[in-house]
């Protein structure tokens, strides 16, 4: 089968190929999926040029989230059927024609959702989901994130709407409002414009901002922390390489902040099995009634990955599929 594959860490247009491996045989309590679309996330790339939490050891397959077809069932493992569709979004190495995963994080695909929607069921809505999960938040609150444009930010902008939760997002583009206010989320403002937080504060009014939520890293962070009121949270859910935040100390101190991290490949392996069922049912009915969607910017073949990750690095709306 093929797979693709990098020797060595760097740029992924750069180390990325395809190569013949041999088809893997699953073991107890794991299973072979035919991989049918896996989509590039930004976690991906950070991975394949080794500065993500994980560092795998070269050379190293890549990619981390599909939609498959159980081909080979493992010895032990029950309730699932070879031929059925499932989706995982926490295996590794599933930019390839085949992958061996543990059966027990598989989640079985409702028939008529699509594939290109199944693809990427697990990874960004679920830590989506998960993130407002966590925050306790109850309908009227407010919460600010930047990166508003992105794949996760749009997706808690739906969801909240959906749960009567109020969101700001920041962009670093005028043109990016635009874009989203298309998609009907609204309430944006461009941090390109000089009064800025003028106009974040004037859509706020008199809304309690319970929480922020930084994707951005360096003087972003700062921003976000800014809009908190008495009390609030700040989480980083990413830096987008900028590895450092910068907030002011005042802001941290009078409003009596709380700064912590969210990594949603943990936080998904530890919540209990109740609450995880619980959330991944309230998304199948978003995406089934159109409350959430999961727009694709661009399908590639594997043997055109070069072309996928540079498409998956540049200015897009929604995510870059491959299809093996």
């Amino acid at each position: 089968m093929r797979a693709v594959i990098h020797h060595e860490f760097g740029e992924p247009a750069d180390v990325l190929g395809v190569e013949e491996v041999e088809t893997p045989t699953p073991g107890p309590g794991e299973v072979r999926l035919r991989v049918i679309l896996s989509p590039i996330h930004n976690h991906d790339l950070w991975t394949i040029r080794g500065t993500y939490g994980f560092k795998p050891e070269l050379p190293a397959r890549a990619g981390t989230e599909a939609v498959g077809v159980i081909e080979e069932l493992g010895e032990g493992v029950e309730g699932l059927t070879v031929g059925q569709r499932v989706a995982t979004g926490g295996t590794f190495g599933v930019w390839a024609e085949q992958v061996v995963t543990k059966a027990a994080g598989l989640i079985p695909v409702v028939e008529g959702l699509p594939d290109e929607m199944a693809a990427q069921l697990v990874s960004m809505p679920f830590s989506a989901i998960s993130l407002l999960h966590s925050l306790d938040l109850k309908a009227g609150d407010w919460i600010v994130q930047n990166t508003a444009n992105g794949a996760v930010g749009r997706m808690v902008a739906q969801i909240a709407k959906a749960r009567g939760i109020h969101v700001l997002g920041l962009v670093r583009r005028q043109s990016a409002v635009e874009e989203l206010a298309a998609q009907g989320i609204d309430n944006v403002v461009s941090t390109d414009a000089d009064d800025w937080r003028d106009q974040a504060l004037a859509i706020i009014g008199d809304g309690t901002v319970v929480a922020g939520v930084d994707s951005v890293g360096g003087p972003a962070a700062g921003q976000v922390l800014s809009l908190l009121s008495e009390n609030g949270t700040l989480v980083i859910f990413g830096s987008m390489g900028a590895g450092k935040l910068e907030i002011g100390a005042g802001d941290l101190i009078f409003r009596q902040a709380t700064v912590k991290g969210f990594w949603g490949s943990v936080v998904s392996k530890t919540m209990d099995a109740e609450t995880r069922g619980a959330l991944f049912g309230e998304l199948s009915r978003y995406l089934a009634d159109g409350t959430l969607t999961l727009p694709v910017a661009a399908t590639f073949g594997l043997d055109d990955i070069v072309e996928a990750v540079t498409a998956s690095d540049s200015p897009r709306v929604g995510k870059v599929l491959l299809r093996p």
